[in-house]
C-alpha cells in the first residue's frame, strides 16, 4: 500500500515525474500531460492552489504502476 500525503504538491508532482522521464505538455486551460516515449498521464493541474488531489495521485500510481515503474 503506498501512502499517499494530503500536501503533495504539483511541483513535486512534475519533478518526481521527470525522474522517471516523463515530460510535461502544456494542454488547452489546465489541462496537462506528462508524455514519455508513447505512454501519457493526463490531468489537470490543480486550482486555485497547488495540491494535488487524491484522486490525481491514485491515477499517477496507477499508470506508474502498470508501466511497471513501481511497485
Amino acid at each position: 500500500m503506498i501512502l499517499k500525503p494530503k500536501d503533495f504538491t504539483y511541483n513535486e508532482l512534475r519533478t518526481l515525474l521527470s525522474t522517471f522521464g516523463y515530460s510535461e505538455m502544456q494542454g488547452a486551460g489546465s489541462r496537462v500531460c506528462f508524455e514519455k516515449k508513447e505512454h501519457k498521464i493526463k490531468l489537470h493541474k490543480p486550482h486555485p492552489g497547488n495540491i494535488m488531489k487524491l484522486y490525481q495521485l491514485d491515477i499517477v500510481i496507477n499508470e506508474l504502476k502498470n508501466k511497471r515503474l513501481i511497485k
